[in-house]
């Protein structure tokens, strides 16, 4: 089981009031959200192995560097002369040291490399998994790892994670008309305004589908582009035309790195605390009670 750590504590910050706060009156509602995440996913889902897997860059130069756009409406000036830093809740931000430590604590491995994303982090251990793997994320970049003949799925949160569609194959047709390799090809045609994606203007989620499922996949819709005999409509063709310059670099932006460098560790799920003295403080400190005692149960049994 691989989690899209930041998703999932967004939907907690979100999801949990911010009256949930530490002794000293600091909002936890996101640590104590995640943990409650975690507890359910393994005491409904009985993982092996898990990985939180982490954001260590969340805007990789090298993706902006072929579309400045990328995730640029998210970022905060900080500092003028500073890093970007993502545009997060000012009593969030505060909270991710915290559930690192956390997770340290238990002993749940937390996996995040310089110049990569999460989502890299998720299709690299996805990629090099000899059995089958449920990744759980509100993030649909992921659909593009979903892989019926490896076992690969989404477990994408409708409401916490009590409630999660089991997302196959099966499911992406249905919804979407395009397989996990299509999903790619689909996102970078749409675009995706969250991403700072800006698509190929005019070929919206429906006509994107209509189009894979003609022409096999983007490169079959660019050839198509430069056939006189093709049925592409005059106006499909010069906006596929005008947008070359992206769809020539939006395939390495989109997709998810499956070759990122990863430092050793054990992804086996604790039956008990690797730090429990360390732990102890933590939960007294920031007084996460019930949430980390329904965590250690359910790692336990």
């Amino acid at each position: 089981m691989l989690l899209d750590t930041a998703s999932l504590y967004f939907r907690a910050y979100f999801g949990v009031p911010d009256s949930v706060r530490a002794p000293d009156g600091t909002p936890v509602n996101a640590v104590k959200g995640l943990l409650d995440f975690i507890a359910r996913l393994v005491q409904d889902h009985h993982p092996d192995d898990l990985v939180a897997c982490m954001d260590a860059d969340w805007r990789p130069q090298w993706r902006v560097d072929l579309i400045p756009s990328y995730k640029a409406h998210r970022v905060a000036e900080a500092h003028a002369e500073g890093p970007d830093e993502e545009e997060t809740p000012d009593t969030l931000a505060p909270q991710v040291p915290v559930i690192e430590e956390v997770l340290d604590a238990l002993g749940i491995a937390r996996v995040g490399v310089a110049g990569y994303e999460a989502d890299d982090v998720i299709g690299t251990l996805a990629t090099a998994a000899a059995g089958p793997v449920d990744i759980v994320t509100g993030d649909r970049d992921l659909y593009q790892l979903i892989d019926d003949a490896r076992g690969v799925r989404v477990l994408y949160p409708l409401k916490g994670v009590g409630s999660l569609h089991l997302t196959d194959e099966a499911a992406l047709r249905e919804k979407y008309g395009v397989d996990g390799a299509g999903y790619v090809d689909l996102a970078l045609l749409r675009g995706d305004p969250s991403d700072g994606l800006p698509g190929v203007p005019g070929i919206g989620e429906k006509t994107a589908a209509k189009l894979i499922d003609a022409y096999g996949d983007l490169a079959g819709i660019m050839a198509a582009v430069d056939d006189p005999r093709s049925k592409l409509t005059p106006s499909q063709r010069k906006r596929l035309d005008e947008a070359r310059d992206y769809v020539a670099v939006a395939p390495t932006v989109v997709r998810v790195a499956r070759d990122v460098p990863l430092p050793d560790f054990d992804p086996a799920l604790p039956s008990e605390p690797l730090h429990p003295e360390a732990l102890e403080e933590l939960a007294e400190r920031w007084g996460l009670g019930g949430a980390l005692r329904r965590l250690l149960l359910a790692l336990e049994r």
